[in-house]
């Protein structure tokens, strides 16, 4: 049971814990205040939902430390949770205890920390985060109830997503050398993802009567640890492991790729056979391709677009070619989540129909060629 007594100036409420330890909660303004905390204590003992006050001195960073050493996430999730761990949650809450994280206080450090020098996107996936970890502290019964939840903050909406013609795609794909061109053309007519593209082997592409791409469910992707270690792992999703089937132009492009790069392990290599760094392919040669050339006759293209959007661009093509919902959700790697995803079925009929459309579009609006010295000529 609680009771309540009167204490210094205030009240206080007490009640006795499962080790018959009596406890003491000080500085109630009121005996009606007192009285109402002894009444949540009772109905929370008799529940078994009453978390052990002592518990909740335990420190952020210590229960960060537990969380981390249980938490089982891919090297790539993880190195984003570490750098939000320690550039943006550490150093605000260190030291305090998961007791004293009050509701009012997170809101505030979202509102007038995160999101002043963050983008809203960024500052609402920390604090899901930081929910995450805090939340996990509750189910274990260090404290009683998340301070993240129900916030109310309203986070801004993410703009909407550019996606690029054929004619642009070819356009930003003939600024580069043949190599980084293909990669280009590659995301732009497959969807895959700059990381399965990156550590995308020979071994698992088929270019023979059924021409594929296969996403190793093990070693699919190419992983940047901390903008540092690169490392294959598996790609972002389990539906990610998947294959994605080549239209016949894109057969004969990688086939000839492949000519001109016979001792490669990997299908796009970066610099002398080196894994490719997203950062450095960024800088070097996407940007500047969409930035344009003035003494080459190249305006600006699609500024601001992202390498990424070229996922955005396959699923924007597939939808105009009226390619089923989910034959788009596995080419993509997508998880299926609405009631009618299970009844639909992806059949080689559908598969062929998608590939003639997409080996249209190239024979309409596609072909390439690459500027050196101001004149057309290829590599």
């Amino acid at each position: 049971m609680a009771w309540v007594e009167q204490h210094g100036g205030g009240w206080r409420v007490r009640y006795r814990l499962d080790d018959d330890t009596i406890f003491s909660e000080p500085g109630y303004p009121s005996s009606a205040a007192a009285e109402e905390r002894a009444l949540d204590v009772e109905s929370d003992q008799r529940r078994k939902r009453f978390a052990d006050p002592r518990l909740a001195k335990t420190t952020i960073d210590e229960w960060i430390r537990k969380w981390a050493s249980a938490h089982g996430v891919t090297a790539m999730t993880w190195s984003t949770y570490d750098s939000h761990l320690r550039n943006h949650i550490l150093p605000f809450w260190t030291g305090t205890g998961l007791g004293d994280i009050e509701r009012i206080r997170v809101k505030g450090w979202v509102n007038k920390t995160l999101r002043s020098k963050l983008a809203d996107k960024s500052a609402k996936d920390i604090l899901v985060l930081f929910s995450q970890i805090i939340g996990e502290a509750v189910d274990e019964g260090l404290i009683g109830a998340n301070p993240c939840r129900k916030l109310r903050i309203p986070f801004g909406e993410s703009p909407e997503r550019p996606h690029a013609s054929t004619d642009e795609v070819d356009a930003i794909a003939g600024r580069m050398r043949p190599d980084d061109g293909l990669l280009v053309i590659t995301a732009a007519y497959t969807g895959l993802r700059w990381g399965e593209l990156a550590g995308l082997q020979w071994i698992r592409t088929y270019l023979d009567s059924n021409p594929r791409i296969a996403v190793d469910p093990k070693f699919g992707a190419l992983h940047e640890v901390r903008g540092q270690k690169l490392e294959l792992g598996p790609p972002k999703t389990p539906a990610s492991a998947r294959d994605v089937h080549l239209p016949r132009f894109l057969v004969e492009e990688l086939l000839a790729h492949r000519r001109r790069n016979p001792e490669s392990q990997f299908v796009f290599p970066g610099a002398r056979g080196a894994l490719r760094r997203r950062g450095n392919f960024r800088k070097r040669v996407w940007l500047p391709a969409l930035a344009g050339d003035e003494a080459l006759g190249w305006a600006p293209l699609k500024v601001g677009m992202h390498f990424h959007d070229l996922r955005h661009t396959q699923e924007t093509w597939l939808i105009e070619d009226d390619v089923p919902r989910a034959l788009r959700l596995k080419r993509l790697g997508h998880k299926r989540k609405d009631v009618d995803d299970g009844y639909s079925h992806v059949t080689e009929a559908l598969i062929g129909r998608m590939l003639a459309q997409l080996q249209l579009r190239w024979e309409l609006d596609g072909g390439w060629s690459w500027i050196m010295d101001g004149k057309d000529e290829a590599w």
